[in-house]
């Protein structure tokens, strides 16, 4: 079996990798992260628990870990990329520069970097293909830049040092496992106006026309696709918008949202409250590439990947906040 570390492990996404490689008999898997993992976790997996900006850190956890999946960041929502500018670029870039020293002192036979739809986020070309990047104007906000970053660390090491990579861009995450904050816009907009329609919001409030598009996709999804990109060989020195494929606007996703809690679908009313400064006005990628070079595409539909998350989330307790770095990604 090859040994895989799977850093930021105990996020959504990170979880959700976790458990596609155990169904996987060819791996085994080593998890780092700061938070305490989940039992299940704990059980299946070998645990490295430390601040991965730390090199001696990163070259312990990394220690006989041919693979590499980098997920550890810190992330959230769009009030996040606001709040926190300074914070995200101080810590993403601090993982950066450890974890890429780590990686080329182990000779790593592939380091998966798990970048952000974010990237693309002043793209004018629709569908966005991977081979648009060069084009694409700079992304405006510090986490757009900051994701944007680590694919450059990743071309940087491979052009100097020979590093092996692949980049995977998830669009728009969403499912069990994130839980809402209390401050709208910190997380992610799935499980912010879950929590809203749960709470019997009415009219319903969302940032803005309602017009912005993106494009759903499941963790389950992201998950299968970041396996099989880290273990193809046609990923090698590629990257990949891991997505699904169905553009819907911000109104659309909070109307199935209302439906799949139940709530009436004639008594659906929007109330728009005042965005922030930088909310992408559409987020639509081509997912071509991943399917012509991996044979991957995603499976899990809008309607029921929502109402998946939905009865996730009616099992929780709502008053709970959602980590920082929820989605661990």
């Amino acid at each position: 079996m090859t040994r895989v570390l799977v850093t930021g492990g105990a996020g959504t996404i990170g979880a959700a990798v976790v458990r596609r490689l155990m169904r996987d008999p060819a791996y085994e898997v080593r998890v780092s992260d700061q938070r305490t993992a989940p039992q299940w976790m704990r059980e299946a997996c070998e645990i490295h628990t430390g601040d991965l900006r730390d090199v001696e850190q990163a070259r312990a956890a990394m220690d006989g870990c041919p693979l590499v999946i980098h997920l550890a960041a810190i992330v959230g929502g769009i009030g996040n990329f606001h709040k926190l500018p300074h914070t995200l670029t101080e810590v993403n870039n601090g993982l950066y520069n450890a974890i890429f020293r780590a990686a080329l002192d182990h000779g790593v036979e592939r380091f998966t970097y798990v970048s952000s739809s974010m990237v693309f986020e002043n793209a004018t070309e629709y569908p966005t293909t991977e081979a648009y990047l060069p084009q694409c104007p700079t992304p405006t906000s510090a986490y757009g830049f900051s994701k944007l970053t680590g694919e450059v660390y990743c071309r940087a090491a491979h052009a100097e040092h020979g590093l092996p990579y692949t980049i995977c861009r998830p669009f728009n995450a969403y499912g069990p496992g994130e839980m809402p904050d209390p401050e709208p816009g910190i997380a992610h907009m799935v499980p912010d106006v879950i929590k809203k329609v749960l709470g019997g919001q009415k009219p319903l409030e969302i940032f803005g026309s309602g017009k912005q598009t993106r494009t759903l996709t499941h963790i389950d999804d992201i998950a299968d696709g970041i396996v099989v990109a880290t273990g193809h060989p046609a990923a090698l020195n590629e990257d990949f918008n891991i997505s699904a494929s169905e553009e819907l606007t911000i109104a659309e996703t909070a109307r199935i949202i209302w439906e799949e809690c139940g709530e009436d679908p004639a008594a659906f009313r929007l109330k728009h409250l005042p965005t922030f400064e930088v909310d992408v006005v559409r987020r639509w990628p081509s997912v071509e590439k991943a399917r012509e070079l991996l044979g991957w595409e995603s499976r899990i539909s809008v309607r029921e990947g929502i109402a998946q998350t939905v009865a996730w989330l009616r099992e929780q307790d709502l008053t709970q906040s959602s980590h920082l770095s929820a989605l661990g990604k």
